[in-house]
């Protein structure tokens, strides 16, 4: 059985609890909080640069739409099977890319981020490398990277190999050689068969969501399986002799009652372990809108909610290791630590923190 001696706390797109995700300063920031590991999430441009954004159509992140320049490049695509309008990174050119700015993903959930718009571009994944090694430097220790390849097999109908693309780009910034520290990730097994079959020399994890089916599906002639399959016993087993881990929404591992409030952990992780593979959950995050009913303090969105006692149910299932927004309360919850002197943001609600809570 393969599992972690505690688990492992993820900057999930950085720390976009505090900054608007995928930029310089959310990776900074979750550096610099102690998490063990940050999550770039890979798209292409048009010229086969991979840029770190949580997907390829970029008008709720970037400023795309406000720049008339760019409006030709408006379009309607299926991207796995749901239609989606917008501007799409595999349109542009690095070079154009790189003049546009970030923006807060949820302005009406995380107001305060609002202030940071226009402030930051897009990053490369390279960038994102060069940004963990100057901070594990800085900090003196060793901070990993987990690397998600997004719409593999839409991208590879449109003439691109992100996980080809992955390969060069980590090698050329000294990552290829770093396997304790490098987990690369996707929805898609496909794309993680590819990176074993090369040879790549990193943990790879398969992303289950809660409902639907994988897009590259079905795969070598067999039926097509959903994600629900591959988190059965079978899909489980499959799974051991193709991937080191496996990564589920948290959905998955709370245990509900007939009037759906979460009362434990599932046995998902212990399932996955007795298969030696690695089980990680994504994303805790504080807010009500995210939380499990049983534990929203009230009916706005944006306050925080009991967030210590989900993080705690979750982590009682013997989970490897969960993503974040807030570095700070992943690790408070992990590792029991006091977090006075921190304030919530504002319009968390006044019952969001204990006076002892970290947030």
């Amino acid at each position: 059985m393969v599992t972690q001696p505690r688990p492992l706390v993820i900057g999930h797109r950085g720390a976009p609890g505090y900054r608007p995700e995928h930029t310089a300063s959310a990776y900074r920031l979750a550096c610099a909080a102690g998490v063990d590991l940050v999550e770039p999430d890979i798209v292409a441009t048009r010229d086969g640069v991979l840029v770190v954004r949580h997907e390829n159509e970029i008008s709720g992140t970037t400023d795309v739409a406000d720049r008339p320049e760019f409006e030709h490049l408006r379009a309607t695509k299926w991207v796995d099977g749901v239609q989606v309008s917008g501007w799409f990174t595999e349109d542009f050119t690095w070079e154009e890319i790189a003049t546009l700015r970030c923006r807060e993903r949820l302005p009406a959930l995380r107001p305060e981020n609002v202030a940071f718009d226009g402030r930051e571009g897009i990053l490369r994944l390279r960038d994102v490398c060069a940004i963990v090694d100057e901070q594990s430097a800085e900090l003196g220790r060793d901070i990993g990277l987990v690397v998600e390849i997004k719409h593999a097999r839409y991208f590879a109908d449109r003439g691109f190999d992100l996980a080809a693309l992955a390969m060069q780009e980590l090698a050329e910034a000294g990552w290829a050689d770093r396997p304790e520290r490098l987990v690369i990730e996707s929805f898609e097994l496909g794309a993680l068969h590819r990176l074993r079959e090369a040879g790549v020399r990193a943990e790879l994890v398969f992303l289950a969501e809660h409902l639907g089916a994988p897009a590259d599906e079905p795969l070598s002639g067999a039926a097509a399986r959903d994600y629900a399959w591959y988190r059965s016993d079978a899909g489980l087993e499959l799974l051991a002799g193709r991937v080191g881990g496996i990564s589920v929404s948290k959905i998955d591992l709370l245990r509900c009652d007939a009037k759906g409030r979460a009362v434990g952990p599932t046995d998902l992780v212990a399932r996955a372990h007795a298969r030696g593979l690695r089980a990680f959950t994504w994303t805790l995050r504080p807010e009500n809108r995210f939380l499990s009913a049983r534990f929203r303090s009230d009916r706005d969105p944006a306050a925080w909610g009991d967030w210590e006692a989900e993080f705690a149910m979750i982590l009682a299932s013997g989970v490897d290791g969960v993503f974040v927004d807030h570095p700070e309360l992943g690790l408070a919850a992990r590792d029991g630590s006091d977090a006075r002197g921190l304030t919530p943001p504002a319009g968390s609600g006044a019952s969001a923190l204990r006076p002892d809570s970290r947030a």
